[in-house]
């Protein structure tokens, strides 16, 4: 078995210039392909809404349905650094809700790390779960679960003003204890700033090539989503079609008979029929 990738090793591969590499995935089956690629973390993101769920934004998720799907990949990928994303409402409240949500992920899922998004008034929370002796991933930048708020997400950092208040606030939550950055949806530039200003490692979703590591959602990697997904996104297979392919053949090949054919059955034991027939008179 591997050695298991720590938060100490994320540190050490950030000093070394190593690049991390980090998919977003939801299911112990394809987790354990994941992590069989070489790839040091994965995260159990919100957006399981919408990629597993079918919402349309990410604030359909509980943390007991976030917990269970993290159980499932550590499951699947015991050797990763796995980061459990804290669904919408699960922080907000207080600090002991944010505590006590964050050590269930520690707890009953085997999470390394919790990801929180984060604006100003989340430094305390940051703080108490860091002063708990729990990894905390401090997600700026865009913020899908401000949806509700915004109306609109768009893309962060991309004026000097809209720049310095993200800068400021990586400074601020790195202060309060967060191991980690994710910087989703920002100008490459100000990622690339705030990457070589703080001495955490920085994961970029959307925010350029400077940062520590990558992140992309395995739907998205595989390419299985209809339509366009967000610009930063790259398809490295397209899949869908040969899924659609194969589950077509399957379903014409149960309608024309073909499927199961004797070599895909169970039989009964040589001698057994004929005992079976005198039994049934």
């Amino acid at each position: 078995m591997a050695k298991k990738v720590k938060n100490s090793d994320l540190l050490a591969l950030k000093q070394s210039k190593t690049k991390i590499s980090a998919v977003s995935c939801y299911d112990y089956t394809t987790a354990k392909l994941v992590s069989q690629a070489g790839v040091e973390m994965i995260l159990v993101g919100d957006s399981a809404a919408q990629i597993v769920l079918g919402f349309d934004s990410t604030l359909g998720v509980t943390m007991d349905f976030m917990v269970e799907l993290t159980a499932g990949v550590r499951r699947g990928a015991p050797g990763v650094c796995l980061v459990a994303d804290m669904p919408f409402m699960s922080y907000h409240a207080c600090t002991e809700d944010a505590v006590r949500n964050a050590g269930r992920f520690i707890v009953e899922s085997g999470a390394d790390m919790v990801k929180i998004e984060v604006n100003r008034s989340q430094v305390p929370v940051v703080k108490a779960v860091a002063d708990a002796d729990i990894a905390v991933m401090a997600h700026i930048g865009l913020r899908p679960q401000s949806i509700a708020k915004l109306g609109q997400l768009k893309a962060e950092g991309t004026s000097a003003c809209l720049a310095m208040e993200l800068i400021s606030l990586a400074d601020r939550m790195v202060d309060a204890g967060a191991s980690a950055l994710l910087i989703e949806g920002t100008a490459r530039e100000v990622a690339a700033i705030i990457t070589e200003r703080v001495d955490v490692p920085v994961i970029s979703c959307g925010s350029g090539p400077d940062c520590d590591g990558q992140i992309l959602i395995i739907s998205d990697i595989l390419g299985l989503c209809d339509g366009d997904g967000p610009k930063f996104a790259k398809n490295y297979a397209n899949l869908a079609p040969d899924i659609l392919t194969a589950v077509r053949k399957y379903s014409e090949s149960i309608k024309s008979s073909e499927f199961p054919d004797d070599d895909h059955c169970y039989h009964i034991k040589a001698g057994e029929l004929e005992k079976l027939q005198q039994m049934l008179g």
